[in-house]
């Protein structure tokens, strides 16, 4: 092997001498051996005819090797043409041996020739091959050994690709189709999945390759439940759909994607519905850069809007999603055009500006403060932003003549134990005030609220947090050991808030199908387990990592709900439900919103909490009031209290 490694670092034009030196020596031992097969002797060997006939030969079938381009082929990537080229290199060999050997006069039975090739293709050919496994063989010292799970034109794909990698070596595939089981393909043996766990022993294997793109993501969680349990990390190819649209390739191995582990398939979404408030259409959304409000403008564009208008208080966040979007639509050849604008919805006036000018037909309002704790941290500005800002928005685009008025509401307005779950419950009180107003006009603002749970990937979202903690080596932090979420992907919540705000008829609180709730801890041990590690508990001291229960955050529940109460009705949609719940009437809820305006301008967070606790949102928190601000203030007037007595 040192020899093979120090021939491996020359340079090509040596190697190439080095094989053209190899290759006369074996020409010369099949002319020798064609002789000594056929008579039995050598001496006719040592005549000089003869001696000429082989430096003949030797010299044209090494022209032919190097125009045929065989000295060109470099053995560690060695292939069936390869091959053919030595088989055709060989014949006219032999052809010219015979033909040399009747010029010359030389003694040279008839059947040396067909011997004299067998051996020259066998000599060439083999010694090729022979090289070519011991240096593939030196190179998997250093692979590591992985299984392909599924046997199919991805997993085939997958296994060529990697023939010619040097980190991994495919041991064998694993599948469940019994008519694959037991066979070979592409020099793999096709083993049953039940068997993963020997054939991780036997083999050493580090990873698996899931390589099953075509089928329904219930069946994707089936496979990984099946392997999570297997301390071997599982990587999956890309989607077929991006593999196919070139924005992938098959080697292109990632983590399992976390919708995986939900197993939820989305549902084709209805075009009629998508296209009907955009299309053509002058569409502004609010809070345009942020998790939500960025994917609402993805599938927008699709939608093809005559102008979109991005309306964002974040300068860099709307940088980037104008650049985005700006690209999108040359890359699909559209016309519709770009608006981005700066600005707060707590600005009424800049509101109405905006929508006036650009004469908008349909808003999405996804504006809003929305992670918790820091909600409960910086109560009076979630009010201002999240209950009047959506106020302000709701007024602008009425006196817009704006048709329809989508706002993205959350899981957290049901019966809300903090904050910011309480803020998006008035504004959706707020939001059902003016409806009753705007549906007694002939052509009023459509209002509508569309309440789903957490989304994979958002800002805040627990998913990073836990693969960032992962690749540290840990501990995954979990607030509580029973926490449950509803969870699900921003395209295809995006998908079905624009679906919903076009069945719309004017006051209707939508409620998304979020599918089952996911216990965090479960999760947070399926991603540890994917990764090829094992959870650090009492029962397992020895493992890699532990999970960490922090204790839940201010306002935090332990599990979510969707509806106030039980009177829900289907939809045109199967994921899309409507809730009938009760609201204030205009008059009252501009009481209310007095109230507030009064208790936050003056920052009297004990009477903006007596007025949560009053109002029929269902307030019931589970935390003293969080502000920090309000807090400090207390601890400074209580030290000057304590000094002065």
């Amino acid at each position: 092997m040192k020899f093979l490694n120090y021939i491996s670092q020359l340079s090509r034009p040596k190697k190439r001498i080095i094989s053209l030196l190899f290759d006369s020596i074996f020409i010369c031992i099949a002319f020798y051996f064609s002789f000594a097969l056929r008579l039995g002797q050598i001496e006719l060997f040592m005549d000089i005819k003869n001696v000429y006939v082989l430096l003949g030969t030797l010299v044209i079938t090494l022209v032919t090797f190097v125009r045929l381009g065989l000295y060109r082929a470099i053995l560690r990537y060695l292939t069936f043409h390869a091959l053919f080229v030595i088989f055709i290199g060989a014949l006219i060999s032999a052809m010219m041996l015979a033909l040399l050997s009747f010029y010359l006069q030389a003694f040279m039975p008839r059947t040396v020739p067909i011997i004299y090739f067998a051996f020259l293709s066998l000599l060439c050919g083999s010694s090729r091959l022979i090289v070519k496994n011991l240096v593939v063989q030196g190179k998997k010292k250093g692979q590591k050994c992985i299984l392909i799970y599924g046997a199919g034109g991805a997993g085939r794909q997958l296994a060529l690709s990697l023939k010619s990698s040097e980190e991994y070596r495919p041991a064998a595939f694993i599948d469940t189709d019994k008519t694959l089981i037991g066979t070979v393909i592409q020099g793999l043996s096709v083993c049953n999945a039940k068997t993963a766990e020997s054939l991780i022993t036997k083999y050493s294997v580090s990873k698996i390759f899931l390589a099953v793109p075509n089928v329904s993501r219930a069946s994707r969680k089936e496979i990984i439940d099946s392997l999570v349990h297997l301390r071997v990390e599982v990587l999956s190819v890309p989607s077929m759909e991006d593999i196919v649209s070139g924005k992938a390739k098959i080697d292109q191995l990632g983590d399992v994607p976390i919708e995986d582990l939900l197993g939820r398939d989305p549902v084709a979404p209805q075009k009629v519905l998508l296209e009907a408030d955009i299309k053509n259409k002058v569409v502004m959304v609010t809070g345009a850069g942020g998790s939500i409000g960025s994917e609402l403008c993805r599938q927008i564009i699709k939608g093809k809007p005559s102008d979109i208008i991005l309306f964002d208080r974040s300068e860099f966040s709307l940088y980037e999603i104008e650049k985005e979007l700006t690209q999108l639509i040359e890359k699909m050849g559209g016309i519709t055009k770009v608006v981005p604008l700066l600005g707060s919805v707590q600005h009424i006036n800049r509101l109405k500006m905006v929508m006036g000018t650009f004469k908008v037909n349909t808003v999405y309002h996804a504006a809003a403060y929305k992670h918790v704790p820091l909600v409960e941290f910086n109560v009076v500005e979630g009010m201002y932003n999240n209950v009047f800002g959506t106020y302000n928005t709701a007024k602008a685009a009425i006196e817009s003549n704006v048709g329809s008025f989508v706002l993205i509401s959350t899981d957290k307005a049901v019966r809300p134990t903090n904050v910011m779950g309480a803020t998006k419950r008035l504004a959706e009180l707020g939001l059902q005030a003016l409806a009753e107003e705007e549906n007694k006009k002939l052509n009023g603002t459509r209002f509508s609220m569309v309440r789903f749970g957490n989304v994979l990937g958002s800002s805040g979202s627990v998913i990073p947090l836990f693969k960032k903690q992962i690749t540290e080596g840990g501990p995954l932090t979990i607030t509580h050991p029973d926490i449950t979420r509803y969870f699900m992907t921003i395209p295809e919540a995006a998908q079905l808030v624009i679906q919903a705000g076009a069945m719309a008829k004017g006051g209707d609180v939508f409620v998304l199908d979020m599918g089952e709730s996911v216990k965090i801890t479960d999760l947070a041990k399926n991603l540890i387990q994917l990764s090829g590690l094992e959870v650090k508990n009492d029962k397992n001291i020895h493992g890699d990592i532990e999970l960490k229960f922090t204790g839940l955050r201010p306002g935090e529940k332990l599990y979510e709900e969707l509806l106030v109460g039980e009177n829900v009705d289907d939809t045109a949609h199967e994921r899309i439900m409507t809730a009938n719940e009760s609201f204030l009437p205009l008059v009252d809820y501009m009481v209310l919103l007095e109230k507030l305006h009064v208790a936050c301008q003056h920052f009297d967070h004990n009477l903006i909490r007596e007025i949560l606790l009053l109002s029929p949102i269902g307030f019931n928190p589970t935390d003293n009031i969080g502000d920090l601000v309000w807090n400090a203030k207390l601890a400074f007037i209580g030290t000057i209290e304590e000094k002065t007595s």
